[in-house]
């Protein structure tokens, strides 16, 4: 397989302005993890400590194997709404016991690990990976169940309950989500560190393994409070669902841990003995870094997205040896397509150098059949602001011919795993497996822009229709209006675009350092073979 060249140029003034702008960026990003990582503060903390219990990200720590990597999902989830950085919630995938699998974590130290808006998202998107990857599926439980507080504490509660109506369904999916892994015989296993109520107590309720600690875990679907209130009665907070109780008396316990360090050494004994066997294939390539510096990805892209770049030397940071096998090279060059591998696993690729035109349209869509073919992962690298667009591309059948590549997509079952490294708008994002395609994860760079279309294409669309309707009508167009208009939609438009804000609303598994491309695509590949990998021949009707 032929080894990619590079002719980046890490002298100029354009990539040190790059990189300058991406430490920014990463700058940025590094404060916000911290920001999740401190949890409730240190005031949330020190309480914890107090009564012996370790931070959620301790306990997720402990219970790793030793020196193995945690790839965390949606990890500044959040940002930029009443809730704390992180949403409350910890999510990832790890390798407990040799077995990789999903953990999710709540931080009680975080109104107590109550659920909202955010980390319900969270918590689903958790069990989709579970389910989607065959990965077993761990919860780290401990949780006042639903945030009745409101989002800052202090809005009128008819706001509270419109906000509640609006996740009570998608947490409440959580009950059959968890129920439906276990049908699936896809393990699930819960540790409970602390008060577990309402919502809180179906987790482990639904779980095929609890583990309870002595003297701290309490699980009841009404905690002492409302058991007075519907009932009268005067209970207990040990006698109505503590560890003992429900490990001698109810039986919704299956372990009694003496404390959390038992609990986790209880846990890694459960997974120890699952049997737990993969279906996928595995690495079968070798595994050689890459020939050229994974520091130079961060000079790469600038953030005025309209400076173009070659997304083969992205390619070339972040596959094994910096092989790749090109194909189709001289047709339809703006989409690049090969084989490479990353840490040994096989993939195809496809990163795009520029609009999606009718050829590099139908390239993308035979090249995704052979892949399927050969059942082969495919990995989309976004920087494409859509189809090409005009009178000329239409007659040429660029609706077609795009659909072709959509279709492709559609149909394909082997796993996607898109990264988007600039702009990725409009239909584009479909073409290129965007998540609303099932995609098996995504993450986005700090230069990353997801939009329907770029801002100010979207301003100047708003103002022609606002002309046009004007016309209709027969009255004057307002001019400075319209001006004020395109300018408040454009900067609406741009910053609901960046990276950061679709990060934090969890509509992608996370951003990433650029020189973490290549671990979190391999960890990605590798959790994506604990299932079979399989493509499938079979693709809907195409207009030819």
């Amino acid at each position: 397989m032929a080894v990619l060249q590079t002719s980046l140029d890490i002298r100029t003034e354009a990539f040190r302005q790059n990189r300058s702008d991406m430490l920014e960026a990463l700058d940025v990003l590094d404060d916000l993890q911290q920001q999740a990582a401190e949890g409730g503060g240190p005031e949330a903390m020190a309480r914890l400590a107090s009564r012996n219990k370790m931070p959620i990200r301790e306990r997720v720590a402990r219970a790793l194997d030793p020196d193995t990597p945690f790839l965390e999902i949606s990890s500044i989830a959040a940002w930029r709404s009443p809730f704390a950085v992180g949403s409350g919630f910890v999510l990832g995938i790890g390798v407990i016991s040799g077995i990789e699998c999903v953990i999710l974590g709540h931080d009680p130290s975080v109104r107590a690990g109550a659920f909202n808006a955010f980390n319900s998202k969270k918590l689903m998107r958790g069990l989709e990976i579970a389910r989607e990857n065959r990965l077993p599926y761990v919860q780290f439980v401990e949780s006042a169940g639903a945030d009745l507080r409101g989002q800052g504490g202090d809005e009128d509660p008819e706001a509270a309950i419109q906000r509640e109506e609006g996740h009570f369904a998608e947490s409440g999916r959580l009950f059959y989500e968890i129920t439906e892994l276990s049908k699936l015989r896809i393990p699930t296993v819960s540790l409970v560190f602390g008060a577990s109520t309402a919502g809180g107590a179906y987790q482990p309720g639904m779980s095929d393994y609890n583990i309870f600690i002595r003297n701290q875990s309490k699980v009841f679907l009404g905690g002492p409070p409302l058991v007075k209130m519907a009932t009268g009665e005067d209970a207990d907070e040990e006698s109505l669902g503590g560890a003992d109780m429900h490990c001698s008396v109810s039986g919704l316990g299956d372990y009694l841990a003496e404390d959390e360090m038992d609990g986790i050494r209880i846990l890694r004994e459960v997974m120890s003995h699952l049997n737990w066997q993969k279906l996928g294939p595995g690495p079968s390539l070798p595994v050689d870094e890459p020939l050229h510096d994974p520091e130079d990805l961060l000079g790469m892209v600038s953030k005025d997205l309209k400076q173009p770049f070659d997304m083969r030397e992205v390619i070339a940071r972040i596959v094994d040896g910096s092989r790749f096998e090109e194909f189709k090279p001289l047709y339809g060059p703006t989409l690049v397509c090969g084989w490479a591998s990353v840490h040994g696993f096989p993939v195809g690729i496809l990163g795009n150098n520029g609009a999606l035109f009718s050829e590099s349209s139908e390239k993308a869509a035979q090249f995704i059949q052979l892949c399927n073919q050969i059942n082969v992962p495919l990995l989309f690298l976004h920087n494409i602001t859509g189809y090409i667009v005009g009178t000329d591309f239409e007659q040429g059948g660029i609706t077609k011919n795009g659909s072709k590549m959509i279709n492709a997509v559609a149909n394909s079952t082997v796993p996607h795993i898109t990264v988007i490294v600039g702009a990725s708008y409009g239909a584009g994002n479909y073409g290129m497996s965007g998540r609303a395609f099932g995609t098996r994860f995504t993450f986005i760079w700090p230069t990353a822009k997801i939009a329907v279309m770029g801002p100010k294409q979207m301003a100047g669309v708003m103002s022609i229709v606002g002309r046009a309707a004007a016309a209709r009508r027969g009255i004057e167009f307002d001019e400075k209006a319209d001006a004020e208009r395109a300018a408040i939609a454009e900067h609406w438009a741009e910053e609901r675009s960046k990276g950061l804000f679709a990060t934090s609303r969890v509509s992608d598994d996370g951003m990433i350092d650029p020189r973490d491309t290549r671990i979190a695509v391999a960890m990605a590949l590798s959790a994506c073979h604990s299932g079979e990998v399989k493509g499938t021949k079979e693709f809907g009707t195409w207009r030819m």
